[in-house]
């Protein structure tokens, strides 16, 4: 991965805040709908199925926001991979995708798994249409290994992504739709871990490590 880009503390704050609000305003207006419709009345079963359905994709998408993006803790803090297992699959669940994860579970530091997530999300956005998506976790000793692979059609590793990742300054600014990509390179640079990108025409493989 060539040389990143700089982002100012705060712009990178507004992007990040803008990206959470742009996943979940969909499940929230879902459910101010379902409110709505009982407001009307005669449709009660429905609009509860639709509030039920969408108050569990917005907290999915929170949850899984607050490891992938947030503090998540206390500086030097180390979360459970089973832990970003469960809000990846929760995630997932409201996505296209199926997902397989293996790996034995650990400890590790806070922003190696931020970094695991954040590659989930690049792989998701590489099978527009679904498909399926293999996560591989190697955690013994001091260097964990990640192995993202997706698999389906339409697949294409994200144009933002790779240019962001080649260290080329993009022609038009990072914005909430790119911030991600953006995000996921920081991460890795601050953990001293370096994302590979293979793509074929049956899957694209991301991988990260020391």
């Amino acid at each position: 991965m060539s040389e990143l880009l700089s982002l100012s503390a705060p712009d990178l704050a507004a992007l990040l805040c803008s990206r959470v609000c742009h996943d979940i305003i969909s499940p929230v207006g879902a459910i101010n709908n379902g409110l709505e419709l009982l407001d009307e009345g005669g449709a009660d079963e429905d609009a509860m199925r639709l509030i039920r359905a969408s108050a569990v994709n917005a907290s999915a998408r929170l949850q899984f926001a607050r490891i992938a993006f947030g503090a998540a803790g206390s500086a030097g803090m180390q979360i459970d991979t089973g832990d970003a297992q469960a809000v990846a699959t929760a995630f997932l669940a409201n996505e296209k995708p199926d997902l397989e994860w293996t790996g034995v579970r650990a400890l590790l530091p806070k922003n190696q798994v931020k970094l695991l997530l954040n590659l989930v999300l690049v792989a998701n956005a590489a099978i527009p249409r679904g498909g399926r998506l293999r996560v591989a976790l190697e955690a013994e000793g001091s260097n964990p290994a990640f192995t993202i692979a997706a698999e389906g059609p339409m697949l294409r590793v994200p144009p933002k992504f790779l240019e962001l990742h080649s260290g080329g300054r993009p022609e038009e600014p990072i914005d909430a739709h790119s911030v991600q990509f953006y995000y996921t390179l920081l991460l890795a640079r601050e953990t001293g871990m370096q994302i590979n990108i293979r793509a074929t025409a049956e899957e694209i493989i991301l991988s990260a490590g020391a």
